[in-house]
């Protein structure tokens, strides 16, 4: 089964540090991985993403200096959160677009069901 699953999330002071994980069924090698990310009653906002080439790397200005996208192995790709801030909260989910980099999260392919992220103190 074609499945992605994230894990990481939980509940942060400010200035915390989270690493949310995707996890992959498949080889990601050849996906572009978006992070996107949705508070209640707040549209979809595209976080991070990296390319299926050369690993470039994109950012969400409200997360960047801040945030980290790598790929682990074939089938994992991580999203280290520094200096978390209450308006990072949302529920975080990792995408697949077998496509070009886009941070249209309707070009994407495959979806993982998110992970919750509670910045509080």
């Amino acid at each position: 089964q074609v499945q992605l699953v994230e894990s990481g999330g939980g509940l942060v002071q400010p200035g915390g540090s989270l690493r949310l994980s995707c996890a992959a069924s498949f080889n990601l090698d050849s996906y572009v991985i978006g992070w996107f990310r949705q508070a209640p009653g707040q549209e979809r906002e595209g976080v991070s993403l990296i390319s299926n080439v050369e690993g470039k790397t994109f950012y969400a200005d409200s997360v960047q200096g801040r945030f980290t996208i790598s790929r682990g192995n074939a089938k994992t790709v991580y999203l280290q959160m520094n200096s978390l801030k209450p308006e990072d909260t949302a529920v975080y989910s990792c995408a697949a677009s077998a496509g070009w980099s886009t941070w249209d999260w309707n070009e994407y392919d495959y979806w993982g069901h998110g992970t919750q992220v509670t910045v509080s103190s």
